[in-house]
C-alpha cells in the first residue's frame, strides 16, 4: 500500500515545526529554560509570537517534546543485537555491554546539550516535570533489569541475581558517567575507562560462578 504524499503545506508545516524545537533548544541550552523567553525563539526563528503558538502551546510543551524526542533516539540504541534477549551467554553479553557503551558514549559526546538539558534543567521546571524524570529514569532501570532477567532465564548469570535492584543500579552509574561528562566535556578516555569499569562491575557482580 502506498503511503499518502504530503501537500506542500504540510511538509512546510512539519518543517517549520521542528525548526521550532531546534532554535527553542538551542536558546534553552544556551540561556537556560527558565531565563528564555517565547520572544527569544521567535526572534531566532524571524518568526512571530502566533506562528509559534499554531505550533506549541508554550515553553514546557516544546520541552516535552525534546525530551520525548531524546528518549526515542536512545531506545533506537537498544534494538537488534543490542536488545536485552539478543545474547546467550556471558562472553556475548560482555561485547553487547561493550557495544552499548560505545554507542551511549557517541550520543554524549554530539548531544552534550541534549543530556545538560534532561539532567541538571529539567528537573528544576516544576513538580510535574521533575516526576516525568524520576518516571523515565525508574523505566529505564525496569528496561535495564529485563537485560538480567534474560541472562538469569538463560543460565548465565546467579540465579539469585536481584535484578531489578541491580538494574537500577546500573542506571546511576551509568547517569553518574553522564553528569562526569558534562563537568569534563573533553576528557573522552576518561569517559571510557569510566564506562569500561561499569562493565567489569555489572559481570564481575552478575556472572554466574565458574564450576
Amino acid at each position: 500500500m502506498n503511503e499518502p504524499t504530503l501537500t506542500r503545506a504540510e511538509r512546510q508545516r512539519i518543517q517549520l515545526q521542528a525548526d521550532i524545537l531546534e532554535a527553542a533548544f538551542l536558546e534553552f541550552s544556551e540561556r537556560g529554560y527558565h531565563q528564555t523567553a517565547i520572544s527569544d525563539i521567535a526572534k531566532r526563528l524571524g518568526i512571530g509570537h502566533g506562528t509559534f503558538y499554531r505550533h506549541f502551546e508554550n515553553k514546557r510543551d516544546i520541552l516535552q517534546h525534546v525530551i520525548s524526542d531524546t528518549m526515542q533516539k536512545i531506545m533506537s540504541l537498544l534494538t537488534g543485537e543490542n536488545a536485552p534477549q539478543a545474547v546467550n551467554n556471558i562472553e556475548e553479553y560482555r561485547e553487547q555491554c561493550q557495544r552499548i557503551s560505545e554507542r551511549f558514549r557517541l550520543f554524549a559526546q554530539e548531544n552534550p546539550l541534549t543530556l545538560k538539558l534532561l539532567l541538571l534543567e529539567a528537573t528544576s521546571i516544576d513538580a510535574e516535570m521533575t516526576r516525568f524524570i524520576q518516571n523515565l529514569m525508574q523505566m529505564a532501570g525496569i528496561f535495564t533489569a529485563n537485560y538480567l532477567k534474560h541472562g538469569v532465564d538463560s543460565g548465565f548469570f546467579r540465579e539469585n541475581l536481584d535484578c531489578e535492584n541491580t538494574g537500577h543500579n546500573i542506571i546511576g552509574m551509568i547517569t553518574n558517567g553522564a553528569l562526569r561528562f558534562l563537568a569534563n566535556p573533553e576528557d573522552l578516555n576518561g569517559l571510557k575507562n569510566y564506562g569500561d569499569s561499569i562493565i567489569e562491575l555489572i559481570i564481575g557482580g552478575v556472572a554466574k560462578p565458574s564450576a
